[in-house]
């Protein structure tokens, strides 16, 4: 590992809400996650997935093996307690539409150091549960990061807690983890293909094994 990574660890804080969460998961949406094995144990990591609803970054982690970094909207952090709470758990703040290029320079820098680090491609949560246009800022950093780009896709969490929903509501949530996509000498607008695609592809192999209620 180069002398300049400074991957994350499961702190007592990471561990403890990710042992709730695992439980509470499977009590209330029986979540249910398929290749997690296809998220590299170490180094930079870049996760690529759909953004349904609120719940989402807590169905991704919740049976990862290694803690993640985050980009969230700015307004989170306006609350001074969630704000800490949500730093504390390695994630830092985008101004969404804006072209925030302190949080692009921050995603690069994480990835370089050895973070394993979700991002959403849409920009935004999703109006209809489907997956919307891919932000061509997303291709941008797949080609400065350097680092195994891992696609994945949440579905249910949409049925839980839509936009139009002040508080969730029970409904079986499922993620889906691909292999990682090879981007090396492909162009911004054919990566955002890529990443569009795979995207599209993989919400319905997940919706498919969601109906038949297993792997």
């Amino acid at each position: 590992m180069p002398v300049d990574q400074k991957p994350l660890k499961r702190t007592p804080l990471w561990v403890g809400l990710q042992m709730l969460l695992r439980v509470l998961t499977t009590l209330m949406f029986d979540l249910r996650v398929y290749g997690t094995k296809n998220v590299p144990p170490t180094g930079g990591a870049l996760i690529l997935s759909n953004h349904q609803s609120f719940l989402d970054p807590v169905a991704l982690v919740a049976q990862l093996r290694r803690p993640v970094s985050f980009l969230a909207r700015s307004g989170l952090f306006d609350n001074p307690f969630f704000g800490r709470l949500i730093r504390a758990l390695n994630a830092f703040p985008v101004r969404q539409g804006e072209g925030d290029i302190g949080a692009v320079k921050e995603t690069i820098k994480r990835l370089r150091e050895g973070h394993a680090l979700i991002m959403y491609p849409e920009g935004s949560r999703t109006e209809d549960g489907e997956i919307g246009p891919i932000e061509p800022g997303a291709a941008l950093i797949v080609r400065r990061a350097g680092v195994p780009i891992v696609p994945a896709v949440v579905e249910g969490s949409f049925a839980a807690w839509p936009r139009s929903r002040r508080i969730f509501r029970l409904a079986s949530i499922g993620v889906l983890y691909g292999p990682p996509l090879q981007t090396d000498g492909l162009k911004a607008a054919e990566i955002t293909k890529l990443i569009d695609d795979t995207l599209h592809a993989m919400l319905i192999d997940l919706r498919r094994r969601m109906r038949q209620g297993g792997i």
